[in-house]
C-alpha cells in the first residue's frame, strides 16, 4: 500500500533512519527476542495474535500502572497504544481493581444475569438514545450478532460495507479491509476483496463496497441491489485508515437512504464509543442507528461487549427469533468493570482533562510540523488521535492508500525508543489517552516527534 512518495524535503533518508531505530529497538529488547524464540515452539508465529507481530518483533509486557507500560526488559514507556482503545483507565485504576476484586471474591462465572447488567443497560440507553442492549465479549461478537440480527428482522442477507473499514474477524465483514491498491478496481465501483484466508467467494459476493463519505455510492447500491440489502454497517468516523471524520450530513444521508429502502443503519463504534465522548460519534452527531455495537474501552481494559437496537430491531431476540447468546455474555467481571468505568471512571472531569490533554498535544505536534514546513497534519477525535503523513485531508481509503507506510512505522519506531507506546502499524492505528494520562507524558509524546520530523529533513 505504499506511495512512492514521502512528503518531506528528504527522501532518501527514511529506510536507513528505520534501519537504524530498528537496531536501537532490538538493542533494548533483548528478552522480548528470548521469549518470542520460546514461544515459538507452541504459539503460533511465537504470539497470541498476528497483530502483536510487529516489524522487527513484537514487544512482551510485564505490567503496567496508571499510564505506563513496562515490557519484559524493565522499560518503562508512556502507554498511547491503550490495547487498541480499550485501556481508557489505564492501568490497574482504583476503581477498577476494587470492582473486579469484589467480584471475584463472590464468584467468576454463573452463566445467569447479575444486577449491575440491568444498570449498565440503562445507562448505555441514556447515553446512546437506543432502548435495548445485550452483552458480548468482544467487538467481533459484536459486530457479527449485528449483521446477523438485520439479516433476520429484514429477511434479506446482503451488507453494505465501506471499504477499508474493519469490523472484526468474522466472514460477513472480512471484506475489502485493508486492500491493496492494484485490487480495489475503479473508485466509483470497489471491487470486494476478501480480507482474509478462508473466506469463501459466496461470502464476499454478499457484501457490496462502497466507499466512505459518498452517499451517492450508498444510493447506487441500493438501486442496484432494491429490496435486497438488510443494513448498512459503518464507522461513524472511520478509525482503520488513521481517523477519517465524516463529511458534514453523510451520517443523515445514509440513514435516510437506507431506511428509504427497508433496510438498517448498523454503526460499528467498537473504536468511537467512549473514546470520542461519554455517548460516542452517535452522540455527537445526532444521528442514531438502528444498530450500534460498542466494545474496548466499555470494559476499561476487561473483555466486553454490547450491542444496542431499536425496539422493534431488538423485539427479534427478545421473542427469539433471533438467539443471541454466549456462555460469558453479561459475565459477572465484565459487568462489575464495566459499571465501575462508566460510573466512577469516564466522568465529566475525565474527559474534559483528556480534552485538554490532547488540545496540549495537538498544539504541540502543529507547531513542529510548521517549523519545518511540513504538509502533515493531526486529525483527533475525543482520546484518540493520528499524525497523517500526507498534504491533503484524507477523505476516504483511497486518499489513505496514498500515505507512505514507511513514515508511520519510523514514527511507531522512534516514539518507542524515546519511551512512548504507540500501536504498530503506524499510520493504520491512533493513539489514545487514557484518564491517568497528564501533561508530561503528552510532552513526552511531542518530544519524540519534534526528534522524527528534524530525523526526516536531514
Amino acid at each position: 500500500m505504499a506511495s512512492p512518495i514521502i512528503e518531506s524535503p528528504v527522501h532518501d533518508a527514511v529506510d536507513q533512519l528505520i534501519a537504524v531505530e530498528e537496531n536501537v529497538f532490538l538493542a533494548r529488547q533483548p528478552r522480548s527476542t528470548e521469549m518470542i524464540s520460546r514461544a515459538s515452539e507452541h504459539l503460533a508465529g511465537g504470539a497470541t495474535s498476528n497483530w502483536q507481530i510487529a516489524q522487527p518483533q513484537a514487544v512482551w509486557m510485564s505490567h503496567g500502572a496508571g499510564s505506563k507500560v513496562y515490557d519484559v526488559d524493565g522499560t518503562e514507556y508512556v502507554d498511547m497504544h491503550g490495547g487498541y482503545g480499550a485501556s481508557i483507565a489505564g492501568h490497574a485504576h482504583p476503581a477498577i481493581v476494587e470492582a473486579v476484586s469484589r467480584q471475584v471474591r463472590r464468584g467468576t462465572h454463573f452463566a445467569q444475569p447479575t444486577e449491575d447488567a440491568i444498570w449498565i443497560a440503562g445507562e448505555l440507553a441514556r447515553r446512546f438514545d437506543l432502548p435495548l442492549w445485550r452483552f458480548a465479549n468482544s467487538g467481533t461478537e459484536a459486530t457479527m450478532d449485528a449483521v446477523h440480527l438485520a439479516r433476520s428482522v429484514t429477511g434479506r442477507d446482503l451488507i453494505i460495507k465501506v471499504e477499508g473499514c474493519y469490523h472484526g474477524h468474522h466472514d460477513s465483514v472480512e471484506v475489502s479491509v485493508l486492500p491493496e491498491a492494484d485490487q480495489v478496481g475503479p473508485r466509483e465501483r470497489p471491487i470486494g476483496v476478501p480480507g482474509n484466508s478462508g473466506i469463501p467467494a459466496a461470502i464476499r459476493d454478499l457484501v457490496v463496497v462502497v466507499p466512505f463519505n459518498d452517499p451517492e455510492a450508498v444510493a447506487r447500491a441500493l438501486a442496484e441491489h432494491r429490496g435486497q440489502v438488510a443494513a448498512m454497517i459503518v464507522e461513524p468516523v472511520m478509525m482503520n485508515a488513521g481517523i477519517i471524520p465524516p463529511d458534514e450530513g453523510y451520517l443523515a444521508a445514509i440513514r435516510d437512504l437506507v431506511h428509504a429502502d427497508g433496510a438498517l443503519l448498523i454503526y460499528d463504534e467498537v473504536k468511537t464509543g467512549f473514546t470520542t465522548g461519554p455517548g460516542g460519534v452517535t452522540a455527537m452527531s445526532g444521528v442514531v442507528p438502528d444498530i450500534i455495537c460498542l466494545a474496548k474501552a466499555l470494559g476499561g481494559g476487561i473483555s466486553v461487549a454490547a450491542i444496542g437496537g431499536t425496539a422493534a430491531v431488538m423485539a427479534a431476540i427478545a421473542d427469539g427469533s433471533y438467539e443471541q447468546v454466549g456462555t460469558f455474555n453479561g459475565n459477572p467481571l465484565a459487568m462489575a468493570a464495566t459499571r465501575a468505568t462508566l460510573s466512577d471512571v469516564l466522568t465529566p472531569a475525565a474527559y474534559a482533562r483528556m480534552t485538554a490533554l490532547a488540545a496540549r498535544l495537538r498544539g504541540a505536534l502543529e507547531a513542529t510540523m510548521a517549523e519545518h514546513g511540513y504538509g502533515w497534519h493531526v486529525v483527533s477525535v475525543g482520546a484518540k488521535g493520528c499524525v497523517t503523513f500526507k498534504r491533503e485531508p484524507v477523505h476516504d481509503f483511497r486518499d489513505f492508500l496514498q500515505i507512505d507506510d514507511r513514515l508511520g512505522h519510523l514514527h511507531w519506531l522512534m516514539q518507542h525508543n524515546g519511551g512512548v507506546f504507540l500501536p504498530p502499524w503506524g499510520k493504520v492505528e491512533q493513539w489514545l489517552l487514557s484518564v491517568q494520562h497528564d501533561e508530561a507524558d503528552v510532552d513526552r509524546f511531542a518530544a519524540n516527534f519534534a526528534r522524527l520530523a528534524s530525523a526526516v529533513a536531514g
